[in-house]
C-alpha cells in the first residue's frame, strides 16, 4: 500500500468531473470503437463496479496485459479509482522478462484481454496459481469484466492513493518495476489544465504508445484530461498512419526517429494531407539532422523533439522545429526542460558543469518515479536527493539547450587515442549521405585501439555508395578519431519494444558473427520511454 495515506477522492475522481463537463464530445477511437467522454466515465464506473463484484478490493496489485486498446485506459481508470496498485506487463517482450516481472510483483490479481490472438494471457494464468484472473472479453481463462452487469454494488470510498509500476528493462534484459504513485498523475492534471488555460486547439492525437509504456501513460492521460480525441493502433504499418493522418484530420501524434523515416520514405506519403497537423512528436531516441531536415521540408514547423524516460517521462522539449541559420546546431538537440523540469551536467564526482561540457544528465521534477520496486540498491544509486540519474551524457549550451551524445554504458572507449567518443555524432554523419537511410553505430573490441566504432547501415534502393564512401565522409565531418573500423550493410536495423534501435540485438549480432570478440563486445543498460 502507499506510504501516502488514505483520501476520500483521487485523481480519478477529477478526471471524471472534467469528463462529465466535456460530454458528448468524443473522447477514444479504437478497436472499431468510437467513445464519447460520457461513454468513457460510464464504462469507467461499470469497470471499477465489475472489479468490486469480483473481489477486487482498494489497495490490491493488479497486474495487467493488454495491447494498446480502448479498455487501456478505462481499466486504468477503473482500478485506480479503487485505490489499487496497477502493474503493467509489456506482452511484446520475452517471456522470460516477464516471468521475472510478474514473480517482483507479486499480484494480487490478473487481468488480460482474452481477444488477444497470442493466447498468451492464458498461458500465464495457468502459471499463477491462486491468483484469481479476470478478462476483458468472453472465452478466456476467467470471469469477463464486460459482461453485461448483475446487481448494483456501491464502490468503496476511502481508498488508498494509487499507484502504477510499469515493466521496463532497457537493453539489459532484466526487468525493473518502474514505481509511479498518484502525484505523478496529479502532475498531469496539471499540466493538462495548463494548456486548456493557454487556449491551445484540442488535439486529435493518434498514439502507437500502449499504457505499459510511461510514454503511452502520459500520453493517453493528458490527451483525455484535456479534452482531446486519442486514437489508438495497436501495430504500427506506415501506411495506414499515413491514411488516418490524412482521414481523420489528426493534428498530434507521436513517433520514434525509425518511424518517422519510414513515413518520409513511404510512397503514398506525396499525396497525403498533413495540414491539419500541429504537433508532430519525434523521440525516444536521436533522429538525425539530415532526416529532420527532410520532415521539416514535407510538414513543416510542426516536429516537436521530445526527451524522456521511464524514471521522468517529460524532461526537454523542442517545438516549432525549424532549420534557424543562427543556430544550425539546434537540430541536434533535444529542447529546453519543460513545466517544472531542472537539469543539470555533472561529472563522475557529482560536480555540476559548465555550459557545452560533456557530463551525464540529472533531472529533477514531479514527473520522476518513486523508485523500482524490489530493488532499494538501484534506487538509491538513481534517485540522489530528489534528482534522477539518467545515465545519458550530453551537455547544455548558454541558453538552456539540452544535447545527448550518448549513453553512459555506450561510450566508445579508444584507448590509442585516450579519449571517449560516441555513437550519436558517427550516426549523424552518416545519415547525411543522401543514399543512407538509417544508421547505428555499436563499439566493438580492437586489439590496438580497445574500442572501435562499428556502423551497421540501411542503404536506400539502388544505393551504390560502399562502406569506405562512408568512411571517408565521418573522417572529412568528424575526424579519424571518429572513423568506424567497418561498415556493414543492413536490410532494416532492429528494434525494440519502444519502436527505436536495439543496440542489444546489433551487439548480439555482432558477437554470434565474431565469435572470437564474444567476450569482449560492450553491453548498455537504460531504456528511454
Amino acid at each position: 500500500m502507499s506510504e501516502e495515506s488514505a483520501r476520500p477522492t483521487s485523481y480519478v475522481h477529477e478526471a471524471l468531473e472534467l469528463f462529465a463537463g466535456f460530454g458528448e464530445r468524443e473522447a477514444l477511437v479504437g478497436d472499431g470503437r468510437r467513445l464519447t467522454y460520457a461513454d468513457v466515465a460510464a464504462e469507467v464506473r461499470a469497470l471499477a463496479a465489475a472489479l468490486t463484484r469480483r473481489g477486487v478490493r482498494p489497495g490490491a496489485a493488479v497486474l495487467v496485459m493488454l495491447g494498446n486498446t480502448v479498455e487501456g485506459p478505462l481499466l486504468q481508470l477503473a482500478t485506480h479509482l479503487l485505490g489499487c496498485r496497477t502493474m503493467w506487463i509489456a506482452p511484446v517482450t520475452s517471456r522470460r522478462e516477464i516471468d521475472e516481472f510478474v514473480a517482483l510483483a507479486r499480484p494480487d490479481v490478473f487481468v488480460h484481454d482474452a481477444r488477444a490472438a497470442d493466447g498468451l494471457g492464458a498461458q500465464l494464468a495457468a502459471g499463477l496459481p491462486g491468483v484469481p484472473v479476470l478478462c476483458l472479453g468472453a472465452g478466456g481463462a476467467g470471469p469477463d469484466l464486460t459482461a453485461p452487469a448483475g446487481d448494483p454494488v456501491a464502490l468503496p470510498t476511502g481508498v488508498p492513493a494509487p499507484e502504477s509500476f510499469l515493466q521496463t528493462s532497457g537493453t539489459t534484459g532484466t526487468p525493473k518495476l518502474v514505481h509511479h504513485r498518484e502525484s505523478f498523475y496529479r502532475q498531469v492534471l496539471a499540466l493538462a489544465a495548463d494548456f486548456r488555460g493557454a487556449g491551445l486547439p484540442l488535439l486529435r492525437h493518434l498514439s502507437h504508445s500502449p499504457m505499459w509504456l510511461a510514454s503511452g501513460q502520459i500520453t493517453t492521460l493528458f490527451n483525455l484530461f484535456t479534452g482531446g480525441v486519442l486514437f489508438l493502433r495497436d501495430r504500427w504499418d506506415p501506411a495506414a498512419f499515413i491514411a488516418t493522418v490524412d482521414a481523420e484530420r489528426l493534428t498530434s501524434t507521436f513517433v520514434t526517429p525509425p518511424m518517422l523515416y519510414e513515413v518520409l520514405d513511404h510512397p503514398d506519403l506525396p499525396g497525403a494531407d498533413f495540414s491539419a497537423m500541429f504537433m508532430f512528436n519525434v523521440g525516444a531516441g536521436p533522429a538525425a539532422p539530415a532526416r529532420l531536415r527532410q520532415a521539416i521540408a514535407r510538414f513543416g514547423p510542426v516536429l516537436r523533439i521530445v526527451y524522456g524516460l521511464s524514471e521522468a517521462v517529460v524532461i526537454c522539449a523542442l517545438p516549432g522545429l525549424t532549420e534557424d541559420p543562427a543556430h544550425p546546431e539546434r537540430l541536434r538537440s533535444c529542447g529546453r526542460p519543460y513545466g517544472d523540469v531542472a537539469v543539470q551536467i555533472r561529472d563522475a564526482d557529482r560536480r555540476v558543469l559548465p555550459p557545452g561540457v560533456d557530463g551525464e544528465v540529472w533531472v529533477r521534477t514531479k514527473l520522476s518515479f518513486a523508485g523500482y520496486h524490489g530493488r532499494p540498491e538501484l534506487t538509491a544509486e538513481t534517485l540522489v536527493d530528489g534528482w534522477v540519474r539518467t545515465r545519458d551524457i550530453g551537455h547544455l549550451d548558454a541558453d538552456g539547450y539540452l544535447y545527448l551524445v550518448d549513453r553512459l554504458q555506450d561510450r566508445i572507449l579508444t584507448r590509442q587515442k585516450s579519449w571517449p567518443i560516441y555513437s550519436r555524432p558517427i550516426e549523424d554523419a552518416l545519415a547525411t549521405h543522401p543514399e543512407v537511410r538509417a544508421a547505428a553505430v555499436i563499439g566493438v573490441p580492437d586489439p590496438v585501439a580497445g574500442e572501435l566504432p562499428h556502423a551497421y547501415v540501411v542503404r536506400a534502393p539502388g544505393a551504390t555508395v560502399t562502406g569506405d564512401d562512408l568512411i571517408g565522409l565521418v573522417v572529412r565531418e568528424l575526424s579519424d578519431t571518429w572513423a568506424p573500423g567497418a561498415v556493414e550493410f543492413v536490410d532494416a536495423l532492429p528494434l525494440n519494444r519502444s519502436a527505436k534501435v536495439d543496440k542489444r540485438a546489433l551487439r548480439a549480432r555482432y558477437a554470434a558473427d565474431h565469435p572470437q570478440d564474444a567476450d569482449t563486445v560492450p553491453t548498455a543498460s537504460g531504456g528511454r520511454v
